[in-house]
């Protein structure tokens, strides 16, 4: 799962101009939380991978709250060693978390499998091609459970025209920003 030298120095330079740009507004965060909850109660499934925010990322916590109290069953990544797929732990609300790699944030929870993972996105396009942080772990987490429906989500800033792809690269059937629901007609 390597991109060519090419593609990687490309998707390299969009990921430095995207990350020094990146800052979610509150205001932001809340309208596409409501727009993600609408999105995944569209879906079947009861568990549901969330992510804990990360300072200046989208803030997934009310949404985690809002499908707790709905009954899904919410999923946290624990950040695995490089080259392996991410680990989703179930979480409960007031739960204590620990430190990740990464300085990301997981519950102890027992180790379970989603039926719909909710993917960060650093850019995207209206193929739904994503682009993520350059680890890896969402193209290995989403090959590793193929019957989990990924849905992507960004604030509308984070579309580009195109992100370049390599022939690992899978697109999104649908990423969710605080404007509107993409669906790339892929998946």
């Amino acid at each position: 799962m390597h991109d060519t030298p090419d593609i990687a120095a490309v998707k390299q330079r969009l990921r430095l101009r995207l990350a020094a740009a990146r800052g979610v507004e509150a205001d932001v965060s809340g309208i596409l939380c409501a727009r993600l909850l609408d999105a995944v109660e569209s879906q079947e499934g009861e568990r549901v991978a969330c992510v804990w925010p990360l300072p200046g990322e989208v803030d997934l916590r009310p949404l985690c709250g809002s499908l707790h109290a709905r009954g899904r069953e919410i999923l946290l990544p624990e950040t695995t060693p490089k080259g392996t797929p991410l680990v989703f732990r179930q979480w409960m609300p007031g739960q204590p978390m620990k430190e990740g790699r990464f300085g990301t944030l997981y519950p102890d929870g027992p180790v379970e499998k989603p039926d719909l993972i909710l993917v960060p996105l650093l850019a995207f396009d209206r193929r739904g091609h994503r682009l993520g942080y350059g680890g890896g772990y969402y193209d290995r987490t989403l090959a590793a459970f193929p019957h989990a429906l990924p849905v992507g989500y960004a604030a509308s800033w984070q579309e580009v025209e195109e992100v370049p792809t390599g022939p690992h690269d899978v697109p999104l059937p649908m990423i969710v920003t605080e404007r509107e629901t993409v669906f790339s007609g892929q998946g």
